[in-house]
């Protein structure tokens, strides 16, 4: 028995070595981005992505906890914005402000997550033409620190990434198409 103890000892050992060497060498920058192209006026898709207030109308974290707290402070859809929420464990706390918007055009936000552990990122929307519609980029940066760094050895960000984002790009033109045929029907 205290040899296979030993042994197995001497396996775990040799693992959590591997991946803390590993870390040294693994990536600490990710990137990730999805667009989607949405059949409504540029005016809009903006209104939708440049407000707090209407970003807990298509954000795709809801589902999660539909009871999240929320909260927003400052001037809502100007730089220094700031909208927090708390919720369960699958959307964790944190905040994100508005660092610079160019109207019709682009958005920076600083992302800081509290929980379920600390990090920051930075995100982005970018508007683009195509056509008559409007592509909408949704990017997402942010660095791990070594040893944080290793969890990608065993997750795969892109397909948690994927998930939640795509979910969110297609809430977002479901609202703005909808929200462009009753404007249009208005006129």
């Amino acid at each position: 028995m205290k040899k296979f103890l030993k042994i197995l000892g001497t396996i775990i050992g040799l693992v959590v070595v591997f991946i803390l060497v590993a870390g040294l060498f693994l990536p600490k920058d990710y990137h990730f981005e999805r667009s989607i192209t949405i059949n409504a006026p540029r005016e809009i898709v903006w209104k939708n992505i440049s407000s707090f207030a209407n970003f807990q109308k298509w954000d795709p974290w809801s589902v999660y906890d539909p009871n999240m707290k929320r909260s927003i402070s400052g001037t809502d859809g100007a730089p220094g914005a700031v909208y927090r929420w708390e919720g369960n464990g699958d959307v964790g706390s944190g905040s994100q402000t508005y660092k610079a918007l160019v109207p019709m055009e682009r958005i920076d936000i600083d992302l800081h997550f509290l929980k379920p552990f600390e990090s920051k990122a930075a995100v982005y929307y970018q508007l683009k033409t195509a056509g008559n519609a409007v592509n909408v980029v949704w990017g997402f940066n942010t660095r791990f620190s070594y040893p944080m760094n290793t969890m990608l050895l065993f997750m795969d960000m892109d397909a948690t990434m994927d998930k939640d984002f795509s979910s969110g790009l297609a809430n977002l033109k479901k609202l703005c198409e909808s929200s462009g045929k009753m404007t249009a029907s208005i006129w």
